[in-house]
């Protein structure tokens, strides 16, 4: 297939192509994605529908072209073609929470041919706390369980809720120049951060929050009418106190915030391992063997991350498949 030809392709060049098939053919798919990194997420999310009758094929658009915004090229290529063979995945980033308060956001969100992660990005989900452990524990063969990850990101969750709501409100005013995602970042930050005393990190980025709440209240004195309209509004979206962390720009929380932290934690845990190797070996040849044998054994923090699935537990993976089943016309 020609680059030419690819880049102007739509649903219904596929459609066509399916209907070439014989009878018993399975009928085929194309999901569209923004990046490679994006390929086995979308392939865990679609792998469990297919069936004796269809099957998914996971792509990029194009790869010359998605060297220069990923996601505005995906968008631009076939966001007015897709339909019923021939999707778009993508991260929701803040279209989803700004209801349509932009052409794009329009579309994403009411577009049944167009996925998205509802939570802002790929990257927040296979940040999903609960799932954390069971990472350190692919990274350190070590299951001891040393840092309650769930409890810390309900609290930095929690933490930064309040500031989060006025990142929204500025967002769907198109006035976020005012405060801007990487403003919110810079508050939302954790500084120093020590595994075995994670409230002060917490008590610390409520003093930030606090402040700068503070200096936005005096910025726009008239708003907490439509703030608190939106707060809640958010909340029935699925943003809770509790699970911020998810809607936050994807790519801090999984730098910033989520791998510092596994760094940390899975550093005990490597040194705990390392302690007992040398503890109960008999003899130093035997301990210099165990301690190569298992240094090779461990694994990258960021790549284990990144092949994390755990998130296929979570409430807003369950609400991605209904998509999928409402696009398939599965009955739940």
């Amino acid at each position: 297939m020609t680059k030419r030809l690819r880049d102007n392709i739509t649903s219904d060049y596929f459609s066509a192509a399916n209907k070439l098939k014989p009878k018993t053919a399975r009928r085929r798919i194309v999901a569209y994605v923004e990046s490679y990194d994006d390929v086995l997420f979308w392939r865990t999310l679609l792998g469990n529908y297919e069936d004796d009758t269809r099957f998914f094929e996971v792509m990029l658009p194009s790869h010359k072209t998605l060297e220069r915004g990923k996601r505005s090229v995906l968008m631009s290529l076939i966001s007015g073609n897709v339909g019923q063979d021939m999707i778009a995945c993508v991260d929701a980033d803040y279209d989803y929470l700004i209801q349509g308060a932009t052409e794009v956001s329009k579309n994403i969100i009411s577009n049944p041919y167009i996925f998205h992660t509802y939570a802002y990005s790929i990257e927040n989900l296979q940040c999903y706390a609960p799932s954390l452990h069971n990472v350190c524990v692919m990274v350190t063969l070590n299951d001891h369980a040393v840092f309650d990850f769930p409890a810390f990101m309900r609290q930095y969750s929690e933490a930064v809720f309040p500031l989060f709501v006025w990142s929204i409100w500025h967002y769907r005013r198109s006035n976020y120049g005012q405060f801007t995602i990487t403003d919110f970042n810079k508050v939302a930050e954790l500084g120093g951060f020590n595994v075995h005393a994670p409230e002060i990190a917490i008590k610390n980025l409520r003093s930030k929050v606090f402040k700068k709440i503070n200096w936005l209240h005096r910025k726009y004195p008239g708003a907490k009418e439509s703030y608190l309209s939106l707060k809640k509004e958010l909340i029935e979206l699925g943003v809770t106190p509790e699970t911020t962390y998810l809607y936050l720009q994807g790519h801090h929380l999984f730098d910033k915030i989520v791998l510092p932290v596994m760094n940390k934690v899975c550093g005990i845990l490597i040194r705990e391992r390392e302690a007992e190797i040398r503890r109960q070996s008999v003899h130093s040849t035997q301990m210099r063997n165990e301690l190569s044998c298992y240094s090779h054994s461990v694994q990258d923090i960021a790549q284990m991350l990144k092949k994390n699935t755990g998130y296929v537990a979570s409430p807003v993976f369950r609400r991605m498949q209904q998509d999928v089943e409402r696009f398939l016309g599965i009955k739940s």
